[in-house]
């Protein structure tokens, strides 16, 4: 039965989001509809922007980085989610369960950063655009993609090792609906204080500094779009902000209420704060960013134009 790296379990239960009976069907339905619109959503985006050529710009060259990741970031679980909603057994072996932890925080950490490289993007564009061609360089942009997996690289790898140290001895029932730190803490036979700490280093890194940067850069923005004349132009700003303000609070905040808090807390209340950064996010992500948007909507009327010519 021993697996190496401490552990003696070769495979684990994952309890889901709700253990009623009754719900299971409708919680299929529901989160099915949810990764259909996602995927399909920005699949739809990423197609139109490497279509597109008035498109190649730096604001939807991070947007196809950001739907790319939420394309991954919902497919590395939801798939498996769903088979275990309608399945008796919900079986994970630990092999997939490490492997799934550790795509699930490369690509929840990617888009962190992917998140603050556009609200920089925004900054630039609006505060000061006049240097914006030279600060959004292709170079630059290409710096700050590769800068954002890096380190996306650098804390998975650093959190994985350390879940692989941990050794579970009889408890093998995940209280989650997908392979997450705090549920596999709670599991562990072993004093996981050491551990607890350093995930809460990385987590708080990787959730307060991108934050931090992202809201200072929408305030400035704001404070900016009190200067603009117009009343239709700040009006149209306003609503702009305002959604990439709710996407990115969401995200963010429901990401920090999982992550920047001790493991001796209900994982039950962690688990519905989960499925906003896990489902909802990467869902409405691709109507907050771009969907709205003129040239978004000019570029699909052509797309399709040439489809049907």
């Amino acid at each position: 039965m021993a697996l190496g790296n401490g552990s003696f379990m070769t495979q684990f239960i994952l309890m889901g989001l709700r253990d009623q009976s009754d719900l299971q069907l409708p919680l299929f339905f529901l989160f099915l509809v949810m990764y259909m619109v996602t995927v399909m959503g920005n699949l739809s985006l990423i197609i139109l922007i490497g279509l597109s050529s008035h498109l190649h710009t730096p604001m939807y060259f991070f947007l196809f980085n950001l739907s790319f990741i939420d394309l991954c970031y919902s497919s590395v679980f939801t798939p498996k989610m769903l088979i275990n909603i309608i399945s008796k057994k919900k079986i994970i072996s630990y092999i997939g369960c490490m492997t799934q932890l550790y795509f699930f925080s490369f690509f929840g950490i990617s888009e962190c950063y992917v998140l603050t490289s556009m609200a920089y993007d925004r900054y630039v564009a609006i505060c000061n655009p006049l240097f914006y061609n030279v600060a959004m360089s292709p170079k630059v942009c290409s710096s700050l993609m590769l800068g954002s997996y890096l380190m996306a690289v650098l804390d998975a790898t650093t959190l994985i090792t350390c879940m692989l140290r941990l050794t579970f001895c009889d408890a093998n029932t995940i209280n989650h609906y997908l392979c997450d730190i705090h549920p596999l803490l709670q599991l562990s036979c072993t004093s996981t204080h050491i551990i607890e700490l350093e995930v809460f280093i990385v987590g708080g890194i990787n959730i307060i500094v991108p934050s931090l940067t992202i809201f200072v850069s929408y305030g400035l923005i704001l404070t900016n779009i009190f200067h603009i004349k117009s009343t239709e132009g700040r009006s149209k700003a306003f609503r702009t902000c305002s959604a990439h303000i709710i996407a990115v609070s969401l995200f963010f905040g429901s990401s920090a209420f999982m992550y920047l808090k001790p493991s001796s807390v209900s994982v039950d209340d962690g688990k519905i704060s989960s499925v906003f950064y896990t489902n909802v996010v990467p869902m409405v992500n691709p109507l907050i960013y771009s969907l709205r948007n003129k040239d978004v909507k000019l570029a699909l009327r052509k797309t399709l134009r040439m489809g049907k010519f």
